[in-house]
């Protein structure tokens, strides 16, 4: 029997992704998509990609049998909608992030609980070959025990392209949670160590001088529960001409106690420098697992809880961990150090 999704908000480009490979697999049937937003909903019409078939959230959700609500909309909007849904008693997956701040979190994370629902979210950096290598190397201690690591998540921005709303307060949630879920949710996964401590995380509006208020840039410091630091940067500073193609784009340095591993999104293989070796070597890639972050879901909601690729803990403590991040940037405790001082 397959399983039944209904699509709530396509308002970034990434849940489009998740529609197409529910539209291809076997075990999910589409049922309903809805778009409130109006200007939106006439530009997808248009483009054909999706059928629209409700305009109405709260009409769709009374009125379709589904099994799961799958959502895009904007990261403001998303508590809501996932709150609703498991009200409802349905399980969720939604594009990251799933909310905007840890009281939304909260709530989500009880109502879920109370009415024993899965939530999935597409932390898709685990289906990708790179990151399936680099995860390989560390779980066979081919630098021993990590001691330090370094990621680079620069994005361009794409001002003009991105979606508007990304700018309004209120909607975008700061640039920790955009952006450092992906690496905060991958580290633990790939190192077997959990993330104990934030220990400091600063951001800033760099250009985008319009909206002052929004998060453009991020650095971070934080701890893994064996003592290794990780320090990153998470900015939306590439250039947009270079956009993902960038050499450097989420490239990760994993320092260990007999070698060092480097890898970026775009890599080719894996560098390899190991203590007692005098030159670099390169590792082959793995097959990728291409929505695996899916099937996963299908099985937990099936109620398969063994060797899950990404589970509804897996997906809360990302989440969670990202938004201590960026309650840490926003408190903004800063140790100034004044002239003369």
């Amino acid at each position: 029997m397959s399983t039944r999704f209904a699509f709530v908000g396509f308002r970034h480009p990434h849940i489009f992704d998740m529609y197409r490979r529910c539209q291809a697999h076997a075990d999910i049937r589409v049922v309903a998509c809805c778009e409130e937003d109006a200007p939106a909903a006439k530009q997808l019409a248009e483009a054909g990609e999706v059928q629209i078939t409700h305009t109405d959230y709260a009409a769709m959700l009374a009125s379709v049998e589904c099994d799961v609500v799958a959502v895009g909309d904007c990261y403001g909007r998303r508590a809501d909608i996932l709150t609703t849904a498991l009200e409802a008693g349905k399980h969720v997956i939604s594009d990251k992030p799933l909310c905007i701040s840890l009281a939304e979190l909260d709530r989500i994370e009880a109502i879920a609980a109370a009415q024993s629902r899965v939530i999935g979210c597409m932390l898709d950096m685990r289906d990708l070959p790179v990151y399936l290598g680099l995860r390989k190397l560390l779980q066979v201690d081919e630098i021993g025990e990590v001691q330090a690591v370094s990621f680079d998540g620069q994005h361009p921005l794409l001002y003009g392209r991105r979606p508007m709303w990304y700018f309004e307060p209120g909607m975008h949630g700061g640039v920790f949670n955009d952006i450092a879920v992906h690496a905060v949710d991958f580290i633990p996964w790939a190192t077997g160590h959990r993330i104990d401590a934030v220990v400091a995380a600063r951001a800033w509006n760099a250009t985008v001088t319009e909206y002052p208020q929004f998060q453009q840039c991020g650095q971070a410091m934080f701890r893994l529960e064996n003592g290794a630091g990780v320090v990153c940067d998470v900015s939306y500073l590439t250039p947009d001409s270079f956009a993902y193609e960038m050499p450097l784009y989420w490239r990760f340095t994993f320092w260990g106690s007999q070698g060092v591993l480097e890898a970026t999104a775009n890599s080719q293989g894996i560098t390899v420098y190991k203590n007692g070796e005098s030159e670099p070597r390169v590792a082959p890639l793995p097959v990728g697992k291409p929505g695996a972050y899916l099937d996963s879901f299908l099985r937990e909601i099936s109620g398969q809880h063994d060797d899950l690729h990404l589970s509804s803990a897996d997906v809360l403590t990302a989440a969670r961990t990202a938004l201590a991040l960026q309650k840490v940037a926003d408190d903004g405790q800063l140790c100034q150090f004044l002239d003369g001082a």
